[in-house]
């Protein structure tokens, strides 16, 4: 039985960490290809120029932060440092959220602004910035989903120096999160 599942863990473990990048990969060509179109879009004119909202700038500073308690998750994790491990998961899980409250701060400052999505009063420049970062948003609510399991892992003490995988697929994709809304946030502040 243990030979079993050892063997699922290796196939698992060869299967997982591919499919990850080649999903990551997928993302950052939909990315590509939103930003293609908006630099496109903007050079056919009528495009508005509004100033964005200062919780973005916040929200960078979440989502860089909680990639450091990723990495202090996984070390503590290799040196089976259990209650570094589960408070370091907890921290990166509540900073997930606080980005994700920054953004439907720095959303409705939009619409104080009068940028808005759709209708009447919409123009495209404030139709692709709701796009860009909402798609981001739902990539990242996946991430709070790893995170969650991560968390409850951490806390049932199942990740230890001999067992990283989970930790490791997560930590990949957060920090690819990161590095999208990094390059998503220097996007929208200098291309305009």
């Amino acid at each position: 039985m243990e030979t079993v599942l050892s063997e699922q863990r290796i196939i698992r473990e060869k299967v997982g960490k591919p499919l990850i990048w080649v999903a990551m990969v997928s993302m950052l060509m939909v990315f590509a290809g939103l930003t293609s179109a908006y630099v496109v879009r903007m050079e056919a004119g009528h495009w508005l120029e509004f100033e964005l909202p200062q919780m973005f700038y916040v929200s960078t500073a979440v989502i860089i932060l909680s990639s450091v308690t990723m990495n202090w998750v996984l070390s503590s994790a290799k040196k089976n440092d259990f209650k570094n491990m589960k408070l370091a998961a907890g921290i990166t899980l509540l900073l997930g959220f606080v980005f994700i409250f920054c953004q439907f701060k720095a959303w409705g400052a939009l619409v104080e602004q009068k940028v808005f999505f759709a209708g009447t009063y919409s123009n495209a420049a404030g139709s692709f910035l709701y796009i860009l970062t909402g798609l981001h948003l739902v990539h990242l609510v996946g991430g709070i989903i790893a995170l969650s399991v991560v968390w409850v892992k951490s806390i049932r003490e199942r990740y230890n120096s001999e067992n990283l995988y989970g930790i490791r697929l997560c930590a990949i994709f957060w920090h690819f999160l990161d590095a999208l809304w990094i390059y998503l946030f220097l996007f929208l502040l200098f291309v305009r």
